[in-house]
């Protein structure tokens, strides 16, 4: 069990083998075809929009509040190894979240109208388009900021400080526009609005 434990690849390829016996053992007899694909999608989009915003709650409660007490010498290893890892998690499940969102409203029809804002689907549309603006924030101004920040791409020391605070405003303003964008996306559905 350790050594599952001890891999994220062991770890997920665990996760996903339960998740099956768990489906297997439901008792439910499923439909494979069309329908259990676009569960899928649904499936894969929350799980992707879960990571992404979690990176960005993660980034905005605990890394951005926690690097001014890390002492200097301690820096680089934020800077240098967890930062550019979780920022490359963070803005795939960006796009992740985004892609697989667009097929969920287009399988179900209602891609076109949410986007126009029409009758009903106002709520969804809103939020999808909260989502497009937080991934472009994400794709870029954050990223192209980060790497000036985390010394990813050379900059003088100015520039650095600048695109530094630059990015932490950008991952502030998706702070703000997370939890819009959440409710949104759940109301449409889930009888929020």
């Amino acid at each position: 069990m350790s050594s599952i434990i001890q891999s994220l690849p062991k770890t997920i390829i665990t996760s996903l083998f339960l998740l099956i016996v768990i489906i297997s053992i439901a008792g439910h007899p499923m439909d494979y075809g069309l329908t259990w694909l676009f569960f899928i999608i649904r499936w894969l989009h929350v799980v992707s929009a879960v990571m992404w915003v979690g990176l960005l709650w993660y980034f905005n409660f605990v890394q951005i509040p926690s690097m001014s007490k890390i002492p200097d010498e301690q820096k680089p290893a934020i800077t240098k190894v967890i930062a550019p890892e979780a920022l490359f998690w963070f803005r795939y499940a960006a796009i992740a979240t985004v892609l697989t969102g667009l097929l969920v409203a287009l399988s179900n029809g209602y891609l076109l109208e949410a986007l126009s804002l029409k009758l009903p689907f106002v709520a969804i549309g809103i939020g999808m388009w909260i989502a497009l603006l937080m991934a472009y924030n994400v794709w870029f101004i954050l990223w192209p900021n980060q790497k000036k920040a985390l010394g990813i791409v050379e900059v003088p020391a100015e520039e650095k400080t600048r695109a530094a605070k630059y990015a932490m405003i950008t991952s502030r303003v998706n702070a703000v526009l997370s939890l819009p964008m959440l409710y949104l996306m759940t109301a449409q559905s889930h009888g929020g609005i």
